[in-house]
């Protein structure tokens, strides 16, 4: 699957969030997500097969962590987009400031 097909769905988006802060184990998703064992389960796999996370084996438990090297090129990506959404900030801001 696809990065941007994994990035669409938003408990997927809101899961990465999550792992922003930290690894975190499939029980501790469950619980900060108020998803179901199985549904985030399947999430988790989505954003494995994409690239975007990792797990590892911590005695009984599956920690998951967010791969950067995927998210480095997402961002590498997205460069170009952010370039005109600057331009067009910067514009609103001179807008802004020319109203005050």
């Amino acid at each position: 699957m696809e990065i941007f097909e994994a990035l669409a769905e938003p408990n997927r988006r809101q899961i990465l969030t999550l792992l922003n802060e930290g690894e975190r184990s499939a029980g501790e998703l469950v619980h900060a997500l108020s998803l179901s064992q199985p549904g985030v389960s399947k999430h988790l796999k989505v954003l494995r097969e994409a690239g975007l996370v990792s797990v590892r084996g911590d005695a009984q438990r599956r920690l998951y962590s967010l791969r950067p090297e995927a998210l480095a090129e997402l961002d590498q990506w997205l460069a170009p987009f952010r370039r005109f959404w600057s331009g067009r900030l910067d514009a609103l801001q001179r807008h802004l400031d020319t109203e005050s």
